[in-house]
């Protein structure tokens, strides 16, 4: 296969072999937003809302089931969604911004957002709780 790529206004034809056609022997794609992390979960019982506790646990939530975890650690860029708001699986609920790219967030669940535990700003760590779902 050839390719033609541009860099500083120079044009140059790469010819490249794929190595492997079939992607079927590749894990699943991740969906963002979904991730869910074991171990647990009494060491961040008391932690403040959206922040892990000192032995590196998430904190504990009522129905894991029903919450979204970050996947990164970054900055919340943008909350899309809102409190009260009714979701589908796989709607956007908020942007993080982790090593200068965004991750769009989305809903792991359909149903409604019970409560939004970041704001615009805010930093988080891998496994904070940013959304309850009711």
């Amino acid at each position: 296969m050839k390719l033609r790529i541009t860099l500083d206004d120079k044009t140059f034809e790469v010819e490249v072999e794929v190595a492997e056609a079939d992607h079927a022997s590749l894990p699943p794609a991740y969906p963002v937003g979904s991730a869910r992390l074991t171990g647990s979960a009494a060491a961040g019982a008391g932690a403040p809302a959206g922040a892990s506790s000192s032995a590196g646990h998430p904190p504990a939530v009522a129905d894991e089931g029903k919450a979204c975890r970050s996947p990164v650690s970054g900055v919340v860029v943008k909350v899309v969604a809102a409190a009260g708001a009714s979701i589908n699986a796989g709607d956007s609920i908020l942007i993080l911004e982790a090593m200068k790219m965004e991750t769009n967030i989305t809903a792991p669940v359909s149903g409604v957002i019970a409560e939004i535990k970041v704001a615009q700003g805010d930093r988080v760590q891998t496994g904070d709780v940013l959304v309850e779902f009711i």
